[in-house]
């Protein structure tokens, strides 16, 4: 794989350093980001589903976390008490931590377990001052009145 350097670009930025790790990582990443296997969904404008595939699990084995504008979802299983021997073991229940980072918008809402599967639920919250508003434009030259008062 190919190393990107990209300190030439960051050179004439401040401020960005958020932006330098997240293309970093993403460019760094290798085949171990693919355990457990996961979906994003777009489930309406505003709202997002995460579905990740986390058999052989307990919900008490996993661990959701958002700190910082980061979803960190975790995942160590129990040591078995006793010995079990295998022939074939396609079902890998080794430890994992998978990261997604989250723009300022989003909020995390619910976390489910059901058939193997954790959906976290998403919902992107845009702060009244930063919707879109719909600005009056005035004239400058419309007639001003005035009121005198009289000098006694």
């Amino acid at each position: 794989m190919r190393n990107f350097d990209l300190t030439p670009l960051m050179r004439s930025t401040v401020g960005f350093d958020h932006l330098s790790r997240l293309l970093d990582s993403a460019l760094t990443s290798e085949g171990a980001a693919a355990y457990p296997p996961y979906n994003i969904e777009k489930l309406s404008e505003d709202d997002y589903r995460i579905t990740m595939a986390v058999a052989g699990f307990a919900p008490d084995e996993l661990n959701v976390t958002v700190q910082e504008g980061t979803l960190y979802i975790s995942g160590k299983g129990r040591e078995e008490e006793e010995e079990r021997r295998f022939l074939h073991k396609g079902i890998a229940k080794r430890a994992f931590e998978r990261r997604f980072e989250l723009a300022e918008t989003i909020r995390v809402g619910d976390a489910k377990f059901e058939n193997g599967l954790l959906e976290i639920e998403l919902k992107r919250v845009i702060p009244d001052h930063k919707k879109p508003r719909q600005v009056e434009i005035r004239s400058t030259d419309a007639k001003m009145k005035t009121i005198e008062a009289d000098a006694a």
